[in-house]
């Protein structure tokens, strides 16, 4: 016997939407709603589409500044750069399709977030990644990395946009829900970017790119749900990705937009062509209506379910200017792209839907785009531990092997394997990337004496143990690293990871951390200008640590006054900017070599990063300072020894207490730069004085050992076996079973 069909509030269940939503969906329309008015709003509505257990609390982003063109609300953040130049950027994730299906998962992330890029006029031209995987010792780690890696690299390379930073970090936590979170940056002219809303109706909707599949159906609503063990299954919720079609689609893209006949454009990401249609003719107040039978499709028989729901890769969707369609068919042939005249824009506020004769779908638009669930969720206001008294933890009792394993640690150790995979260079405009030695990447301004400035940050050890304060830690990294190469910050991407925010713990994580994240941005001038949201990330209630990952963008104005952490020469002395408290809770340290992961993060004193930070951009664009580096993970022995390795030259640090040297060397303090001068450093310790820096030299460059008199002495090519050996030889094992 057939099972009986379902209720359409049992499918409403099946699609993500809680019994208190579906009524609300009944209460708009006055009616049940068909299978595909129902899946229209199961996407709209999720999590994923609608931030409904976010928003409120993103409202508290400063999101404004004097080089802010655009900020939240648009494909991606627009920001001035100055000479009639622009910079759009923004950063996403695809966790749950990179843990289902690593290499599509990823490859399809990096494609998404170009396009979010060029659909608003950009030419991409730089790339960043942020990586989150399990212990190395599960038994799925090594096939996640291989996959993810191969995955970026494989549709960055292709597409032919440079790969130039990011992060990779290893822990339990993510040992069921990894996180991939991709940032793309373009260029573009400020008089000539696009947005998304469709300006009148009567306006021809043209879609083009690639043919529509059933790949990806129901993604946005898989993306807002906690996974649980065996959900691998869910591949065919997984797109999948073709970087060529993205290459010609970027060209088609661009070449239509300089011919002045797009009113308005839109990618195709999440939720597809429903997210599409309904927020170009949403955010311009007009209706729209779509004939299905006109989609490009690769797939026969599919429904208007299927066609409204798939989020099939590489496709746009324009609203062209009146009579341009013929102009805009001729780009298209030209570049080998499937395109269609749809549909057209309408005045009656409402999504229509005609599929084989049959009015499939008919709701007002309102209630999808602005009438979409907004919580306050309760939240339990996280306790944060006690400050470890920096006397009170131990000292290694071997210093040469806990350098040594701090050194090699997941966290540390080089990642030369994975970024070898990415192309760096093309496009030639790269002056930083992941292998020159730069706290970001860096690339030129073609045509210009001008550079940005990339990267991304966050520490998660801090943020599980103090929300608030690691949440103005990711950001203040994020301006230390801009800073360290000379680059003015200007502006903030963002991408909130986070467990469910049903459960008031996590939405206390949530509310604390965008809290600190704010007040940072506020303090540093950083406007906040994009981003996205990740929910849900758990499997069978075991949360993700809450990992607020801050994409930041600054400018050079010059980039031959650029510093990087190389370059070190025999008698340099090492300065320390920054004052040294010892602090040591949460620190690799504590984790590494004691086995600890306790205590309060370091604080963020937001005036000293302001202060510090200024004065050694100061330094750097006054050409006095090329050799700089910010101190973070480790301390001051982990910022010391990769400007050892990265410079070839030894290091030899100034700490010779066994009692007071690992607070001293292995702290966590922030607000800190380590940098380099010939000879005496009394000028630069007189100009810090002048400042109201606190500022002391800490070691001397030259010859081949890293080393601290009295506590270890280290050859650095046997520093080099372990900080570069640790990766290479941890993929390269025979892959555990069942894997």
């Amino acid at each position: 016997m057939s099972a009986p069909e379902k209720t359409m509030a049992e499918k409403a269940a099946d699609y993500g939407l809680k019994p208190e939503e579906y009524a609300v969906v009944l209460d708009r329309l006055g009616r049940e709603p068909t299978d595909v008015e129902l899946g229209v709003f199961s996407v709209m509505w999720s999590e994923h589409c609608s931030y409904k257990s976010s928003r409120i609390h993103l409202k508290k982003f400063p999101t404004t500044g004097p080089r802010v063109i655009c900020g939240p609300g648009e494909n991606a953040g627009v920001i001035d750069i100055g000479d009639g130049d622009a910079c759009i950027f923004k950063m996403e994730s695809h966790n749950h399709p990179s843990f289902i299906e690593p290499y599509q998962g990823a490859a399809t992330g990096v494609g998404g977030i170009m396009r979010d890029v060029f659909t608003m006029g950009a030419r991409p031209v730089a790339l960043l990644n942020a990586l989150r995987f399990g212990d190395p010792e599960h038994p799925k780690t090594r096939r996640l990395v291989d996959g993810v890696v191969a995955g970026i690299g494989g549709y960055g390379n292709c597409v032919g946009v440079p790969t130039v930073g990011g992060e990779t970090n290893f822990h339990p936590g993510y040992n069921g829900n990894i996180l991939v979170n991709a940032m793309c940056v373009g260029l573009a002219k400020a008089d000539a970017i696009f947005y998304s809303a469709a300006p009148a109706a009567g306006l021809p909707v043209v879609y083009f790119g690639s043919k529509t599949g059933r790949d990806g159906i129901h993604g946005a609503t898989m993306s807002s749900a906690e996974f649980s063990e065996g959900d691998e299954e869910k591949r065919p919720t997984v797109q999948v990705g073709d970087p060529f079609a993205e290459k010609l689609l970027i060209e088609a893209t661009l070449e239509l937009m300089a011919t002045g006949a797009v009113a308005a454009i839109q990618d195709m990401g999440a939720a597809g062509l429903t997210s599409s249609s309904v927020e170009m003719a949403g955010k311009g107040g007009v209706g729209i209506e779509l004939d299905l039978d006109m989609v490009p499709q690769r797939e026969t028989g599919m429904t208007a379910y299927e066609m409204m729901l798939s989020e099939s890769q590489e496709r746009m969707l324009a609203i062209l200017k009146p009579g341009r369609e013929e102009e805009g068919h001729a780009i298209f042939r030209k570049w080998g792209l499937d395109a269609a005249v749809i549909g057209r824009t309408t005045d009656t506020g409402r999504l229509v839907l005609k599929h084989k004769g049959q009015v499939e779908c008919d709701v007002p638009l309102a209630p999808l785009f602005d009438d979409a669930p907004l919580y306050d969720r309760p939240w339990d206001p996280p306790v944060p531990p006690e400050r470890l008294d920096p006397g009170q933890v131990p000292a290694p009792i071997d210093w040469t092997a806990a350098v040594l394993k701090v050194m090699g640690c997941p966290d540390v150790a080089s990642k030369r394997w994975l970024w070898e995979q990415y192309d760096r260079h093309v496009m030639a405009d790269t002056l930083a990337d992941s292998a020159t030695g730069a706290d970001a990447g860096v690339v030129r301004v073609h045509g210009s004496s001008k550079a940005l400035a990339v990267t991304s940050d966050v520490t998660p050890r801090y943020v599980q143990a103090d929300p608030y304060e690691g949440g103005k830690q990711a950001v203040a990294e994020a301006w230390r690293n801009l800073t360290a190469v000379g680059a003015d910050p200007i502006a903030v991407t963002d991408n909130l990871n986070f467990g469910n925010p049903e459960k008031p713990a996590i939405m206390g994580q949530i509310v604390r951390a965008t809290d600190g994240m704010a007040e940072a941005c506020r303090a540093l001038d950083f406007p906040v200008v994009s981003g996205n949201v990740s929910l849900y990330n758990e499997t069978d209630g075991v949360a993700i640590p809450p990992t607020p990952t801050v994409g930041a963008v600054g400018l050079l104005p010059d980039y031959d006054l650029l510093a990087g952490y190389a370059g070190l020469a025999e008698g340099d002395a090492l300065v320390l900017i920054g004052e040294c408290h010892g602090e040591l809770g949460q620190s690799l340290y504590l984790r590494e070599v004691l086995g600890r992961e306790d205590g309060a993060p370091p604080p963020v004193d937001l005036a000293a990063e302001k202060r510090n930070g200024d004065f050694v951009r100061g330094l750097i664009r006054e050409g006095f300072v090329t050799v700089c580096h910010d101190l973070s993970d480790g301390g001051l022995l982990v910022a010391a020894a990769e400007m050892a390795l990265a410079s070839d030259v030894g290091v030899t640090l100034n700490a010779t207490s066994p009692t007071h040297a690992h607070p001293y060397l292995f702290g966590e303090d922030q607000a800190r730069y380590l940098i380099a001068v010939p000879g005496d450093a009394a000028d630069l310790l007189a100009q810090a004085q002048a400042a109201g820096v606190h500022a002391m030299v800490a070691g001397q460059a030259g010859g081949g050992r890293f080393a601290s008199p009295g506590l270890f002495d280290i050859a650095l090519a046997d520093l080099r076996a372990v900080h570069e050996g640790w990766m290479p030889g941890w993929i390269s094992r025979r892959p555990m079973a069942n894997t």
